[in-house]
């Protein structure tokens, strides 16, 4: 009687403990999103979208803010490759520590200034890179270039001064990232930089930036795995394409207008007019004065082929997938309107020959130098231009004749 008396008291404390300790173990595991609880995380995806999330890895818009690691900082540590140097007495070395990977800045051999790479921005052109100090959040002085393999200055930077205190802005994530949260400023006296919730974080952009929240859109396909019929989401065939335009100029359409809402309130489906002072929706444009980097929607809204249709960014875009630089692929688009038979294929097909069906880009959206973007190598002084596909479709002589004067060499080799 004994034995099953201290049974039953062990089973009323131990029992409760169990059930206890396993719903710690489950809240540890599940970390609610900071977004919000209609907010699911785009992780799951992955149970009915597994294809599509795995290809969606590989593309600029999920790399477009990362923690900075050996996968994401792509510049030489190696000595004599990891550095910048901006004249005989200053120079920044990137150093491997065992604490992380660090930006030095050294005025004639000594430390003065030392900071950590945490975040890395962009993957495709070119990276720069931040740092934490407290909440706060600042871009390290130096970036890399892909074009060059090497280490330049900044984007917008001193060239000839080191400098580590340009504030990072709310408007910088909110088109690097899917969402963080700004802590609100306790002594506005102090005009302090923004401080941040580190762990709000989303880091690239996710799913739910672009179809919206979606717990109940989950939850609802778990419980009913039989209909195929997408429900609480916002699906993109589902918009019209105003509303399509608009989810892409969020940030594609540049900086120039103010912002009078949070970007990260935007969802699918909504007018961008509401969040800023100038809505995508403009007077014409004119497109030889506008930067080739990030004002893609205006651009492509000044040219005939937009004007004259009803395409939206996606009848060339495949957001899912990496695309970059398969110009065939995108060049079979263009044909899709441009046929013989509809009297408006290339005039300079004849002259061209073959390679008309494999590449109408680089002479109808060819790379431009941005004004807003230019890196310097060094003090060697040599800026390098930051160019950038233009959006606006039209006809560049330059790039047409830069097109033929290749084939001439070509065809003159195939001769010889």
């Amino acid at each position: 009687m004994k034995s099953k008396r201290n049974l039953f008291l062990v089973l009323v404390f131990f029992v409760p403990l169990v059930v206890i300790f396993s719903q710690c173990l489950t809240s540890n595991t599940t970390k609610p999103d900071p977004r919000g609880e209609i907010f699911a995380g785009s992780k799951t995806c992955i149970q009915c979208h597994k294809d599509v999330y795995d290809n969606y890895l590989h593309t600029a818009h999920f790399s477009a803010t990362s923690l900075s690691s050996d996968s994401t900082v792509h510049g030489s540590f190696d000595h004599g490759s990891n550095e910048y140097v901006f004249n005989k007495d200053l120079k920044v070395v990137m150093e491997k520590r065992s604490d992380g990977m660090y930006q030095v800045a050294y005025f004639k051999g000594k430390q003065i200034r030392s900071e950590r790479f945490d975040i890395t921005f962009g993957s495709v052109k070119a990276e720069s890179y931040l740092y934490w100090h407290g909440s706060e959040m600042f871009q390290l002085p130096i970036s890399y270039f892909k074009a060059l393999n090497s280490w330049t200055d900044s984007p917008g930077f001193d060239t000839t001064n080191v400098d580590y205190t340009r504030m990072i802005g709310t408007r910088c994530f909110e088109c690097h990232s899917s969402y963080i949260k700004a802590l609100p400023d306790q002594d506005q006296s102090l005009n302090r930089t923004i401080a941040y919730d580190k762990n709000s974080l989303v880091l690239g952009i996710d799913c739910e930036r672009c179809h919206g929240p979606a717990a109940n859109h989950v939850n609802y396909h778990l419980a009913y795995p039989e209909e195929k019929k997408a429900k609480y989401i916002a699906t993109y065939v589902s918009l019209t394409r105003a509303q399509k335009l608009d989810m892409c100029a969020v940030c594609h359409s540049g900086n120039k207008s103010r912002i009078i809402g949070p970007i990260f309130a935007f969802k699918p489906g909504d007018n961008l007019a509401r969040f800023k002072e100038l809505s995508y929706y403009m007077p014409p444009v004119d497109s030889t004065k506008l930067d080739v980097h990030g004002n893609q929607n205006q651009l492509l809204a000044s040219s005939k082929c937009f004007i004259k249709s009803n395409m939206d960014c996606a009848t060339c875009h495949n957001v899912h997938n990496n695309e970059r630089d398969q110009l065939a692929m995108y060049s079979q688009k263009c044909m899709n309107c441009h046929k013989t038979e509809n009297h408006n294929f290339c005039k300079m097909a004849t002259a061209i020959g073959g390679i008309i069906k494999s590449n109408c880009i680089d002479c109808h959206m060819p790379a431009r130098p941005s004004n807003v973007i230019a890196v310097q190598a060094g003090d060697k002084g040599r800026t390098v231009p930051y160019t950038v596909r233009t959006h606006h479709i039209g006809i560049y002589s330059d790039a047409t004749q830069v097109v033929i004067n290749y084939l001439k060499k070509y065809n003159k080799l195939q001769a010889n």
